[in-house]
C-alpha cells in the first residue's frame, strides 16, 4: 500500500512539473517547439501537411493542440505522428492527436505494441516499479492506432520533409532518435531529436539483465548519436537541451535560430549520458 502511495504521488508530481504550459515557437525554418515547459513537442511544417513529434502526456495533448493554433496551424493538417518512446509522458497524448487530426501514426517495431495497448506491452522491457505503474493503471494511457511499424535507418517522407529514423536503445528497446534537414533562410541545418540516454532506476547492467543486451544496446547508441551530424539538437525532456534558455536568447538575437546552434551541447549531452551508464555499471560489477 505504502508502494502504491508513493507512486501515486510520484506520477501526480510528475505530470504537474512536465507538463506546465510553455509558449510555442519557431526553432528554424519549418521547425516549431509545440510542447509543454518540459514534456516535448515539435512540429515540422510543409506544403504536403505537417508532422509531429510526441504526444507528451495524456494531458498535454490539449497543450500541444493550443500551441499549434497559436502558431497560425491547423492540428487537421497533421499527417504524420511520430513518438520517441512509449512511455506514458512521450506517448499519453499520442491518442488525442490522432484522433483530433486524423494523421497516421509511425512507430518502431520494438514500441509499437507498447503505444497500441496504452503502455500495457512495455511492462516486461522494465523494472518492476515501472510494472507496478503500469500494470495498476498508473502509468497507462489511451492506446493509439499505430499505422506503421518501421524498422531502424527507415526514411519518412511527407511532401519535402524527410525524417530518418535511428533506433538508439537502452532506455528503451524501440527508442528512437530522429534526424531530419530543416531550411533556415540559405543555410541547411541539420538537426538530430535525440532519443534518450537515461538508464531507468533498478535496471541491472551485469548478468542476470531484466532487459537482456541492454548493456550492448547503450554502447551502440553511444556510438550511433556521436556519428550523427548536429548542428540543433532536441530531446524528449525540454530541460535536457536548454530549451527555455535558447529560445529566451533567440527573441533578443540578431539571428534568432542562433542559440540553437550547438553541437558542443549535443556532444556534451552524449558524454554525460555515457558518463552516468558508466559509473552506473562499475557500481554494478563491484557489486557483483
Amino acid at each position: 500500500m505504502l508502494a502504491v502511495v508513493g507512486i501515486t504521488k510520484w506520477k501526480a508530481a510528475s505530470d504537474r512539473g512536465g507538463q506546465q504550459p510553455a509558449e510555442p515557437f519557431r526553432i528554424a525554418g519549418n521547425l516549431y517547439y509545440v510542447g509543454a515547459n518540459d514534456a516535448t513537442s515539435f512540429l515540422l511544417t510543409g506544403p504536403a501537411g505537417h508532422v509531429l513529434i510526441d504526444g507528451g502526456y495524456p494531458g498535454t495533448a490539449p497543450m500541444i493542440m493550443a500551441s499549434i493554433t497559436k502558431l497560425g496551424f491547423n492540428i487537421r493538417d497533421v499527417k504524420v505522428l511520430l513518438n520517441s518512446e512509449p512511455h506514458f509522458d512521450h506517448a499519453g497524448g499520442l491518442a488525442a492527436l490522432q484522433t483530433a487530426s486524423g494523421a497516421e501514426l509511425w512507430a518502431s517495431e520494438a514500441s509499437a505494441d507498447a503505444i497500441a495497448s496504452g503502455g500495457l506491452d512495455d511492462a516486461g522491457a522494465t523494472f518492476w516499479p515501472m510494472k507496478l505503474l503500469v500494470w495498476s493503471g498508473l502509468a497507462r494511457y489511451p492506446a493509439a492506432r499505430v499505422d506503421h511499424r518501421f524498422k531502424d535507418g527507415a526514411t519518412i517522407r511527407l511532401g519535402p520533409i524527410k525524417l530518418t529514423a535511428h533506433i538508439t536503445p537502452g532506455h528503451t528497446r524501440g527508442c528512437t532518435t530522429w534526424a531530419f534537414p530543416v531550411r533556415a533562410g540559405n543555410r541547411e541545418l541539420q538537426v538530430v531529436s535525440a532519443g534518450s540516454l537515461t538508464l531507468l532506476p533498478g535496471m541491472s547492467l551485469v548478468e542476470p539483465e531484466r532487459y537482456p543486451g541492454i548493456r550492448a544496446d547503450f554502447e551502440r547508441s553511444f556510438r550511433v548519436l556521436r556519428s550523427l551530424p548536429a548542428d540543433i539538437f532536441l530531446t524528449a525532456h525540454a530541460r535536457q537541451f536548454d530549451r527555455y534558455r535558447k529560445f529566451r536568447e533567440s527573441t533578443t538575437a540578431a539571428d534568432p535560430v542562433a542559440p540553437f546552434i550547438d553541437r558542443a551541447g549535443y556532444l556534451s549531452y552524449i558524454a554525460k549520458g555515457e558518463e552516468k551508464f558508466r559509473k552506473e555499471l562499475r557500481t554494478q560489477q563491484e557489486a557483483q
